[in-house]
């Protein structure tokens, strides 16, 4: 159907929904190789191992090595567990609140940029449409204005608007995807958190 004409064209074909979309996707790449670096990099560190590290630190009244080590271990659970040992010797309320406001920042943190992708995967499809509307509007208005067309001109035109409908599509589906993804993430960084203040205010009221 489009054999022959280069990307560029086709994209002209769709009209300016097209760079509509071409800025969403660009948009929309970016955002998710941010956030896939950004959770890879602070998912290396198991909360099991580092919890067991900090147990053996805080039994062993060693708290500032404690502190130290999370310090170094660049994961939100270890932000959280952190705030806590700072305040390690204040009452249970003080070092809980404390956590919990913690927690807060780091999911705030993590779901940085998150909603630009699920509003474009949301949205794209509705541009697209939109383009193909414009496109197949433009179609009839050109074969009116020339007086001329039979079935083959009308079937040209609609398929040329549909090439919006089709970016659209392309766009918005990767899109959906990755930010349900992104939202799971979250949630088990957000489980991992609450799991490692639990933990911490266990340890530190034995100890």
């Amino acid at each position: 159907m489009f054999g022959g004409k280069s990307l560029w064209v086709v994209i002209q074909m769709g009209g300016i929904a097209m760079f509509v979309l071409l800025s969403c996707s660009v948009i929309s790449l970016a955002v998710i190789f941010e956030r896939i670096i950004y959770f890879r990099k602070r998912s290396r560190v198991k909360r099991t191992d580092f919890m067991q590290g900090i147990k053996q630190e805080i039994t062993n009244s060693r708290i500032p090595r404690a502190i130290e080590n999370c310090r170094k271990t660049d994961t939100p659970f270890s932000k959280v567990a952190l705030s806590g040992l700072n305040l390690a010797g204040h009452h249970e309320k003080t070092i809980s609140e404390a956590m919990e406001r913690e927690i807060i920042i780091e999911t705030i943190q993590l779901e940085r940029y998150t909603a630009i992708v699920g509003t474009i995967g949301s949205t794209a499809v509705y541009i697209g449409l939109f383009g193909t509307v414009l496109g197949i509007i433009r179609a009839f208005r050109d074969i009116s204005t020339a007086g001329a067309g039979g079935i083959n001109v009308v079937i040209q035109g609609i398929s040329e608007a549909l090439v919006s409908t089709a970016a659209g599509l392309l766009v918005a589906i990767p899109a959906v995807i990755t930010y349900n993804f992104f939202i799971r993430r979250i949630d088990n960084f957000v489980a991992d958190m609450e799991l490692v203040a639990s933990e911490l205010m266990d340890i530190l009221s034995v100890k």
